[in-house]
């Protein structure tokens, strides 16, 4: 009898790279569901294939909006996030609005990610927003994950994974001290071993974004 896997279902099954192909996602979805994660992450543009694919099984299907650098206006990411949430999303994950934020524009990033869950929750879906910890200071850290409280976001998410660097424990950490236990954290972004998946969860982490799950799993599988 095969030993079920500890790590798969912290999984965000990621492939957002910009070369991806149908035959990619379609490949994806497959792996998603042979090895249990909890979700696809894919581009929004094939959402509707997810869906298809993962047509009868439990796996989430994980979009991405303003991504990845999130200063496109609010009414452009709404417009983006009705489409994925009608074609099949039950997961969106927007960056937040870094630009503003920076700027100290605090009740307009705050008003972007509440219209934000606001559609995700009317859709039955949930939100994570990116808040890019590589480019925050702690204080920024804890004003982001305010914000993000006060608009009622389902996730605080570390990273695009397209920054200067992924997510650290020590982010995590103060993700976890800095936001209420009902919202979930997701880890992102160089994520490519299974000793640093462990520690991001003992830290706080609840989701994982990966493109290396597979080898996750695999690696688990060996210390069992």
């Amino acid at each position: 009898m095969e030993t079920q896997s500890n790590i798969a279902p912290y999984i965000d099954h990621t492939l957002l790279r910009p070369d991806a192909d149908e035959r990619m996602i379609v490949s994806l979805c497959a792996e998603a569901e042979e090895f249990g994660f909890a979700a696809v992450c894919i581009p929004p543009c094939f959402v509707k294939l997810a869906k298809n694919t993962l047509n009868g099984h439990d796996i989430k299907i994980a979009t991405v909006i303003g991504f990845p650098l999130g200063y496109q206006t609010a009414e452009v990411k709404f417009f983006e996030a009705h489409k994925a949430l009608t074609t099949g999303a039950a997961e969106i994950d927007m960056v937040m609005n870094l630009a503003a934020f920076k700027s100290g524009h605090y009740a307009e990033v705050e008003n972007e990610i509440g219209e934000m869950a606001t559609l995700c929750h009317f859709k039955n879906a949930q939100l994570k927003v990116i808040i890019e910890t590589a480019l925050l200071t702690e204080e920024e850290i804890k004003k982001a994950c305010e914000i993000c409280t006060e608009a009622e976001a389902d996730f605080v998410k570390t990273s695009t994974g397209f920054s200067s660097r992924g997510a650290s424990v020590n982010d995590v950490k103060l993700m976890r001290k800095y936001l209420p236990d009902y919202i979930q954290i997701k880890a992102s972004g160089g994520i490519r071993d299974l000793a640093f998946a462990k520690e991001l969860i003992a830290a706080g982490a609840d989701r994982i974004g990966t493109s290396v799950g597979i080898q996750l799993v695999k690696n688990e599988k060996e210390f069992l």
